[in-house]
């Protein structure tokens, strides 16, 4: 059906698609998590009712990424996984905790709420912190070096901050009165950390992976990537702006803040996908070096037509559903 440069380039976009969504989908409800606020059930029950339909189906999306990962490029994955052996473990109790938190502090006794709510707090910064931790040594092409292990721990913080920005910019947009004027506040404060890691990224990333370098600053096509960075600063100043005047009488335009946080992780996921292509274990391994043989690609390719769009179209679905602002929680 295709050739194998072609499908290799399939598989990367597929795979690439689901790293974004999860980015900007479960990137918020990791940060409403982040942001719990503890022994204040008036806030914490909206909040978590804000992305009580949606979390463990944002997650949907990394399985989703990995299952490519594995499946498509299995020589990228082992090595990948190998070097991130201890993170992964840290972000895969993370997210039990979360799942097991959310749902006990639902069946649990009352007095029990506020120690369920920590560890769902915990559970979404640690969740995000690995992630945070993985990208870093990723970019640093997995090395083990002291200056490896501060830049992702730094990245490991950024994330976090990331998260809670997108987190925040939701509270903002499903809530209201007294908690979306504090979720505003969050989204101020959080965006400054945000936009400083980002920058922080940007400069590192050139100056220790040289074909990065030479691909913004020496290639023929540098001057189509370069507005990013100028789109990105625009934006987080935009938004910066739109805070100030939330929330309004009429609570209009509380949207925006949280469309340009999603354009925000989806142009530095672009910047990020340039800099490395067409690598996918930096400065080792090509997507074409690590792919399946074609006629596996060529099969799991029909799977993913059909399991791609049932995906999109029932989170799609699903936030149609429950779009507007939060109701009460209630348990039946």
């Amino acid at each position: 059906m295709f050739e194998a440069h072609t499908l290799a380039i399939v598989f990367a976009a597929l795979m690439g698609l689901a790293i974004i969504l999860y980015a900007i989908l479960d990137g918020f409800d990791l940060g409403v998590g982040i942001l719990l606020p503890l022994g204040d059930k008036e806030k914490s029950d909206p909040m978590i009712a804000s992305i009580g339909p949606f979390w463990d189906a944002n997650e949907t999306w990394l399985v989703f990424a990995i299952g490519l990962l594995l499946i498509a490029f299995p020589e990228a994955h082992s090595y990948i996984f190998k070097e991130l052996y201890l993170p992964t473990a840290f972000l895969l109790i993370s997210l039990v905790l979360r799942g097991v938190a959310f749902d006990f502090r639902a069946k649990a006794a009352i007095s029990h709420t506020a120690t369920w709510n920590r560890v769902f707090k915990v559970g979404s910064l640690l969740a995000a912190m690995s992630q945070g931790y993985m990208l870093g040594m990723y970019i640093m092409g997995f090395q083990s070096t002291v200056i490896a292990y501060s830049f992702s721990l730094l990245s490991a913080f950024g994330v976090a901050a990331a998260y809670s920005y997108i987190g925040a910019c939701w509270l903002i947009m499903k809530t209201e009165a007294d908690l979306q004027v504090r979720a505003v506040a969050w989204a101020k404060k959080s965006g400054i950390i945000c936009f400083i890691g980002i920058v922080l990224v940007s400069v590192i990333n050139p100056l220790i992976n040289p074909g990065v370098y030479d691909k913004w600053f020496e290639s023929s096509i540098m001057y189509l990537m370069l507005p990013l960075p100028l789109l990105c600063f625009v934006l987080f100043i935009y938004s910066f702006f739109q805070l100030k005047k939330l929330p309004t009488q009429d609570d209009s335009y509380c949207w925006v803040p949280f469309a340009c946080a999603a354009t925000i992780f989806l142009l530095c996921f672009i910047g990020l996908a340039f800099s490395f292509y067409p690598d996918i274990v930096p400065n080792k391994l090509t997507i074409w070096e690590a792919a399946s043989a074609p006629e596996s690609l060529s099969f799991i390719l029909w799977g993913a037509i059909i399991v791609v769009p049932v995906i999109f179209a029932y989170t799609v679905f699903s936030y149609r559903v429950f779009w507007g602002k939060v109701q009460e929680l209630r348990y039946h």
